[in-house]
């Protein structure tokens, strides 16, 4: 059956009419008058206003103004507009106190702007020559610090240009929720600083140089670098994690000097106006000596500059000498034109159904077109009117930074209740309530929030379905379980499962935030139905502001499934005739020599996938390997024969699916380096050589022929992704959207926990923000590279006898995994967690999909 669109509730919006400086402007009731002024092209000055902080603090006096009625100065952005209400910005006693607080600033300010960065896009020099006092009248010397101070490694502070506007504390304290900023001392001596002195270290610092109104805080990347009539500026999406920001890109001769968030207010539907540092800063591997900028072919077993006609003449010979025993990888990195035409090539070309862009396990067809139905999908600004929050097997601030951001504005704003049910710790815990359960026992935990669902009395249950016999079903398999023998499979407490299930059903608005990784593994199938019963019974597909929002594994996974690149779907999440091998299973078949050629495009499977050991072992010569990609570790190009160099995202040409289903456009911002050609038309004359038939010659000639591949993509013209993307499920239509029946999903029966034996833990893994080649590779980023560590519970470190801060080896089957010991009482005991995706020591040695038990052990010094 074809779905029809959700019913969305109609917000009411009251207008109401006042008069500022004689002229009549229509604004929103409530609203603050300095954005009421602004439509009506009113400039009110200011310094420490900023929506994007939240409720305004009036700190800053430049905004005061006459409102008829009050006998004293209000302040503009912090006075709500009313009705009738009369407004002058312009008399003669609000121009005298805007001269005088522009001339309180500017008594301690130094004359620095010949030399600060700041200066041609200082807002204290537009205040200044626009309302600030003709004349000094200060003859005296001016304050004096230290200049510049070193706030961390990416941070520098001028502290005698700071005008105190309390924009960079208010964000420390009050959006990242990371406290170190605060104001020291007192009086004239006051100055922003951070408790003893200690650097500036969190994952979106770097937000204060864009939020400060003078140049007291500044880049050390972008430190005295350029002027603003010496650059240019582009547009781009910053494809390095998921939550892909919308970026201003800050170019000076050809090349990128600063990342900023695009526009003033940002994308309210995508990042709000804020940015990661890794965002911010990892552009400095566009010029890094070990990226690659040419072609290479392996001769005489190494490998050597090649052009690019012999690099696809070698790959081409390479490929169909092994079709159809082909099989390629594709990282999240790839724009929806590159992941189409792979999937072509694959499939039309080399006749292999082998591709995977997923880490573990086939997606099944049937819950891939369920959970991507329009009206089970959350956007990312449903977060903001949420009243129940459920983060599952998710760490947003490592794996979808800014999503982070948002959860913390939902409940700091408006009260949302937050529940975090994860195996291993996040930086949320604080803001809500934590549930825990063991690694790799989502299913479990989520059949037994099924079970206790199940129990309420008002469960609201899916549109349109038999109720009675869709719950029937449900109850009859899980009659068996109980909520109890449930969440003791599961390693939760059973009394939470129930609390969560009553929250549930008496929230209007839920949105629930699930991590792709729920669905790895032999029993993902059963955590993706337990997703999707969940949604159905307590009605997400009727809520407003609510539904579900996928945190996947790469940039581009959502897009990547869309197009066709998993072994069992095709474009539009159709089943194929030929189910293909998926990630996990390629490299066993590369082992027994059922596949004879690899094509990695944006992936390396030694540090990105499970089981590097069988990876490793499988690329091995006769296995002929073709890498599209911007860096080679020393492993892998030890096994490569052909290597692509492929493009960053400032140079790319493409689109790219947010997970809320946004289809954002990237545009190429700087000239492609050294001999690196755009990725589509590579893969484009790889396909002619290989027989692909009229292979397109353009980006939006690729997009076009996506948009007849995947018929809910058709609503969405490439002109209107230009600026802020668009989401397919606001431009669908009942012909065109995903087909799935809606029905609540019958699972298998539950894994059991591995029993644990001697003092063997149940592994499990976690994501860093700061374990990628981006930072490997950049000179800015370096000291915030993530290093091996292993959390343990403490009663588990008091059993082994390790304590916080030693070196252990934890080790399975022969393959050991160095780290440092930490550890907490959030996780389950009996579990341990390690990072996957590092440089060393990386997890992927001991894990292969399934729940491990390892050894933790002190290593012999």
């Amino acid at each position: 059956m074809s779905p029809t669109p959700p019913i969305k509730c109609e917000t009411k919006v009251e207008f109401v009419s006042i008069t500022i400086d004689g002229t009549e402007v229509i604004a929103l009731n409530g609203e603050m008058l300095i954005d009421a002024a602004k439509k009506a092209d009113i400039e009110i000055p200011y310094f420490c206003y900023e929506p994007k902080l939240g409720a305004p603090v009036g700190a800053c006096r430049m905004c005061l103004v006459e409102v008829e009625g009050i006998p004293k100065l209000q302040t503009a952005c912090s006075t709500p507009v009313k009705d009738g209400m009369v407004v002058n910005t312009v008399s003669k006693q609000v121009k005298e106190v805007q001269e005088a607080v522009a001339e309180f600033m500017l008594v301690n300010h130094p004359l620095d702007c010949p030399v600060c960065d700041k200066g041609g896009e200082c807002p204290l020099q537009d205040v200044t020559m626009g309302w600030g006092p003709e004349r000094s009248r200060s003859i005296e010397p001016k304050r004096h610090f230290v200049k510049p101070v070193k706030l961390s490694p990416l941070l520098a502070i001028d502290r005698e240009r700071c005008i105190l506007c309390y924009r960079c504390v208010r964000f420390s304290q009050e959006i990242s929720g990371d406290d170190q900023l605060v104001f020291l001392n007192r009086g004239s001596d006051t100055f922003v600083g951070t408790f003893d002195g200690r650097d500036y270290i969190a994952p979106f610092s770097g937000n204060i140089t864009e939020l400060c109104p003078v140049g007291a805080l500044t880049s050390t990347e972008y430190r005295f670098k350029a002027r603003p009539w010496d650059i240019e500026y582009a547009s781009s999406i910053c494809t390095l994690c998921p939550a892909q920001c919308n970026v201003k890109l800050t170019v000076r001769d050809e090349k990128i000097e600063r990342v900023l968030a695009r526009d003033d207010e940002g994308n309210p539907g995508v990042d709000n106006g804020w940015l990661c540092d890794k965002g911010r800063y990892a552009y400095r591997i566009n010029e890094s000596e070990k990226r690659l900028t040419q072609p290479m072919v392996r001769r005489d077993g190494a490998l050597q500059p090649a052009s690019w006609d012999e690099a696809l003449d070698t790959a081409a010979r390479g490929l169909k000498r092994a079709a159809p025993n082909v099989a390629s990888i594709v990282g999240g990195e790839t724009t929806n034109e590159e992941g189409f035409l792979i999937q072509a090539i694959m499939r039309d070309a080399l006749e292999s159904p082998n591709i995977d862009s997923r880490s573990n396990g086939l997606l099944d067809p049937m819950q891939a077109q369920l959970l991507n139905r329009p009206e089970l999908q959350a956007s990312v600004q449903d977060i903001d009117d949420a009243e129940l929050i459920l983060v599952l097997d998710a760490d947003p601030a490592n794996e979808m930074p800014i999503l982070d951001l948002r959860i913390r504005k939902a409940v700091h704003l408006n009260s949302a209740k937050l529940v975090i049910a994860t195996g291993a710790p996040t930086t949320l815990d604080s803001e809500g309530v934590s549930v825990r359960y063991q690694p790799q026992m989502a299913e479990a935990f989520l059949m037994g929030l099924t079970k206790a669902l199940l129990e309420q009395d008002e469960i609201k249950g899916p549109e349109g379905v038999n109720k009675t016999a869709a719950f029937g079903r449900l109850k009859t398999k899980l009659g068996s379980h109980t909520v109890e023998s449930l969440a003791e499979r599961s390693g939760a407490e059973m009394q939470d499962l129930r609390n969560l299930a009553s929250l549930m059903v008496e929230s209007e608005k839920t949105v629930v935030i699930w991590g792709e990784r729920a669905g790895y593994g032999r029993y993902g199938d059963n955590a993706l139905k337990g997703i999707s019963n969940i949604a159905m019974l307590i009605g997400l597909d009727g809520q407003n502001a609510g539904g579900l929002l996928e945190v996947t594994a790469g940039t581009n996974s959502r897009g990547l499934r869309d197009v066709g690149c998993l072994p069992n779907l095709g474009p539009g999440l159709i089943q194929v005739p030929a189910t293909g091998l998926s990630a996990s299973e390629i490299p066993s078949a590369l082992q027994d020599g059922k596949i004879g050629a690899v094509y990695l495009l944006h992936s390396d499977p030694l540090r990105d996938l499970p089981d590097s050991a069988g990876w490793r072992d499988g690329l091995q010569d006769p296995t002929f390997v073709v890498a599209q990609t911007q860096y080679l570790s020393e492993e892998l190009a030890a096994l490569v024969n052909v290597v692509f160099p492929s493009e960053v995202y400032a140079e790319k040409q493409g689109t790219v699916t947010h997970p809320d289903g946004r289809i954002q456009r990237l545009k190429s911002a700087i000239p492609r380096a050294g001999n690196v050609r755009m990725e589509w038309q590579v893969l484009a004359d790889l396909g002619s050589r290989l027989g692909l038939n009229d292979p397109p010659r353009s980006a939006s000639a690729i997009y076009e022929s996506i948009q007849e591949s995947v018929p809910y993509y058709s609503g969405v013209e490439l002109a209107e992704t230009s600026r802020h993307g668009l989401r397919w499920q606001d431009c669908y239509s009942t012909a065109k959207a995903p087909e799935a029946e809606v029905i609540l999903s019958v699972p298998d029966d539950p894994a059991a926990l591995v029993p644990l034996a001697d003092s063997r833990l149940r592994l499990g893994t976690r994501s860093s923000l700061w374990a990628s080649f981006e930072v490997e590779h950049s000179v800015a980023l370096g000291h915030l590279l993530q290093s091996q560590l292993a959390l343990l519970s403490v009663s588990d470190a008091e059993k082994l006898g390790v304590s916080h801060g030693e070196t252990v080896l934890v080790a399975s089957n022969g393959n050991s995994v160095e780290a440092v010991t930490e550890l907490t009482s959030a996780i389950a005991e009996g579990s341990v967690f390690l990072y996957d995706g590092l440089v060393e020591n990386r997890a992927s040695v001991l894990t292969d999909g399934e729940p491990k038990l390892v050894e933790v052990r002190r290593k012999e010094s």
